[in-house]
């Protein structure tokens, strides 16, 4: 084994690259086998899993609707310009996701495969509501606690029972030492 590290994503994995890269080093017992299965360069966004209605055509809008971005932050783009190219993206990703659901709801008999991983694709929801503290302060992790404490809060807010109480957000890792952001009933708009 040469002197290369592998440049692996999580910290874990290239610490195991090292220590067998050491160890290969000192003692030849280390089978050939784990040798070659240590990467040896990050994967390319080439493989990356893309939409089903994602084209060539479309990734090209987006990718101009990302330069008219850059340019109109930097002052290069007028935002009128910029405005219509977003719309444009917008509404051809817009077609093709409709233009794919049609497709594949016509084509459901012949290929229900496709259909179905569509649909399991689209059951996935995300779950990501951060601990909360509720009014005593104490944080709240267990999702029927939030939906509570949320729901507390909000109820507060549109009967004016407490009018000078604010919800307290918790976020990211190192929630513990950092102070959680506040929002106030001032910061909260009125619905139309």
């Amino acid at each position: 084994m040469s002197g290369r590290v592998a440049e692996a994503p999580g910290s874990s994995t290239k610490a195991v690259a090292i220590e067998l890269s050491r160890v290969a080093s000192q003692d030849s017992t280390v089978p050939k086998t784990q040798e070659l299965h240590i990467l040896t360069k990050r994967k390319s966004s080439k493989n990356t899993k893309r939409p089903p209605w994602m084209n060539k055509e479309l990734l090209g809008k987006v990718k101009q609707k990302k330069e008219a971005y850059r340019g109109w932050k930097q002052g290069q783009v007028a935002w009128e310009e910029y405005r219509e190219t977003v719309r444009a993206a917008r509404e051809q990703v817009r077609k093709a996701k409709a233009l794919t659901e049609i497709t594949l709801a016509r084509d459901v008999k012949d290929n229900k495969k496709s259909f179905y991983r569509y649909v399991i694709d689209k059951r996935r929801t995300r779950e990501n509501v951060g601990p909360l503290r509720n009014e005593t302060g104490d944080l709240v992790t267990q999702d029927m606690e939030k939906a509570e404490v949320l729901n507390d809060f909000f109820a507060s807010v549109f009967t004016g029972k407490y009018l000078n109480r604010t919800a307290q957000v918790a976020e990211g890792r190192d929630w513990e030492n950092a102070e959680p952001p506040t929002v106030g009933e001032d910061q909260v708009q009125e619905g139309s």
